[in-house]
């Protein structure tokens, strides 16, 4: 036996999720209308067309920008682009869960990773040239499940939240990571990274092996 590396995450169903409403509001995109949930929040926006709209949605593609003093490229896929009355782009994240309460702010810790991940998204499309809105959504689908039964189907509530991004942070934060990745001092463990586990039990094992083996000898 072994210790198993930590896994990646394949959010099969978010990834579903995200098709369909890619789809659904590219029919407003074409038509040049609101979707449903804009006009419902009173938002002023329009899903709106975009030459390179389809490949910075791609994973792994994404928008770039090669960030010169680390020689880093920075890359983020976006699921969706608005623009408002003002000609300022809006940056759109869907997310999907299922939870019994419903979803109108994001207010958890763990949220704070999908705000720096809109931010970092604004910031890539400022570097691309784009005047860029502060204000972001989230298109944010919660699974109803008090549904009696399944019925080969999963109904969603669509709610919309606006986050106020602000990249400040984005910079520094590459130099860092520059900084980190190119000094010769290896950075503190943390008991909260999952790979700093990994490598300590890794170790662990390691050193226990090594001691089964001699204690045998």
């Amino acid at each position: 036996m072994g210790v198993d590396r930590p896994p990646g995450f394949p959010f099969t169903l978010n990834s579903a999720v995200d098709s369909l409403l890619k789809k659904e509001f590219d029919r407003f995109r074409e038509q040049g209308l609101p979707h449903p949930l804009i006009k419902k929040y009173n938002v002023d926006a329009l899903p709106i067309p975009h030459e390179k709209l389809n490949v910075w949605r791609q994973n792994f593609k994404g928008i770039e920008f090669h960030h010169a003093p680390t020689n880093f490229v920075v890359t983020g896929a976006i699921d969706d682009l608005w623009q408002n009355s003002r000609g300022e782009y809006i940056v759109v994240d869907y997310k999907a869960t299922a939870r019994a309460e419903k979803v109108e702010a994001l207010e958890e810790e763990w949220h704070a990773g999908y705000k720096r991940q809109m931010e970092i998204y604004q910031w890539l499309l400022r570097r691309n040239g784009l005047p860029v809105s502060s204000t972001g959504y989230f298109v944010y689908c919660n699974g109803d499940t008090a549904k009696e039964t399944f019925d080969a189907k999963l109904e969603f509530e669509l709610t919309l939240i606006a986050h106020e991004g602000s990249d400040s942070w984005v910079e520094e934060t590459i130099t860092a990571a520059h900084k980190c990745l190119t000094s010769d001092d290896v950075p503190a463990s943390s008991p909260e990274c999952d790979y700093c586990r990994y490598v300590a039990a890794v170790g662990a094992a390691a050193a226990c092996g090594r001691w089964a083996i001699n204690n045998n000898r």
